[in-house]
C-alpha cells in the first residue's frame, strides 16, 4: 500500500510529518463537509489572561503556516498585539475527526496581504472598509449607512486594502490528530518542536 493510501484508509498515525497529513485531511474534508470545511476555532487570550475563542476561516497555508485575516483593531487583532500567541482547531464532524494546532503569530507581509484581499468579492471588501470590527454598533442602519458610504466612494474603482486589514500566521509548534473511534478509544497524535524553525517534528502517541 501507498503511503498516501495508508493515510486515508486510516492509519493516519505512521504520518511521519504534519503537514502532508493536514493536506491529506483537509482533501477529505472538503469533499465531505456541507459547509466551510476551512472554519476553524481560533483561541487567544485579552489583557487579563481571559481565553477568548471564535470562528475564523483558514485562507492560507503552507509549510510556514495557517494564515487568516482580519481587522487589526478587533479583538482578536488586539489581543494578538499584545500576546502573539494562539491556537486553533478544526472539526470535521462528516469524518469524525479533528486537528489542533499552537504556536506563535506573526503578520503576513504588505504583499501577501494586498495579493489576498484582492481576490475577495467586491462587497467584502468594501465591507472591510465599513466595519469598526468588534466594537460598540448602534444598529444596523449605521452599517449599511457605512457600507453605502465607502460603494459611493470608491464607484467603479478598484478598492484599496484598508491599512488595518491584514493576514495573522499561526507557525505551528504542535499540531495533533484526533479520530474518533469506537467506545471513545480515540486515535490521537501530536507532533511537536521547540520553535518554528527547528525544521525536524518529534511525534508521540497519546492515550484518547
Amino acid at each position: 500500500m501507498e503511503a498516501s493510501e495508508a493515510l486515508t484508509s486510516g492509519d493516519f498515525t505512521a504520518a511521519a510529518e504534519p503537514f502532508r497529513l493536514f493536506e491529506e485531511w483537509f482533501a477529505e474534508a472538503k469533499a465531505s463537509e456541507p459547509n466551510d470545511p476551512n472554519a476553524m476555532a481560533l483561541a487567544t487570550v485579552d489583557a487579563d489572561g481571559l481565553p477568548d475563542v471564535r470562528m475564523v476561516l483558514l485562507n492560507q497555508r503552507d509549510e510556514r503556516g495557517f494564515v487568516f485575516f482580519t481587522n487589526t483593531g478587533s479583538a482578536k487583532g488586539r489581543e494578538l498585539a499584545a500576546v502573539a500567541k494562539a491556537a486553533v482547531v478544526f472539526h470535521w464532524k462528516s469524518l469524525r475527526r479533528q486537528v489542533r494546532v499552537r504556536g506563535p503569530v506573526e503578520t503576513v507581509s504588505d504583499a501577501e496581504a494586498d495579493a489576498y484581499f484582492a481576490t475577495r468579492p467586491r462587497l467584502s471588501q468594501i465591507g472591510a472598509w465599513a466595519s469598526q470590527q468588534s466594537r460598540p454598533l448602534e444598529g444596523r442602519f449605521a452599517l449599511e449607512a457605512a457600507v453605502a458610504k465607502v460603494t459611493a466612494q470608491y464607484g467603479l474603482s478598484q478598492v484599496p486594502r484598508p491599512s488595518h486589514w491584514t493576514g495573522y500566521r499561526i507557525r505551528p509548534v504542535q499540531i495533533e490528530f484526533w479520530h474518533d473511534r469506537p467506545f471513545r478509544l480515540h486515535d490521537r497524535i501530536v507532533f511537536r518542536r521547540d520553535t518554528p524553525e527547528a525544521g525536524d517534528w518529534g511525534k508521540t502517541r497519546l492515550y484518547p
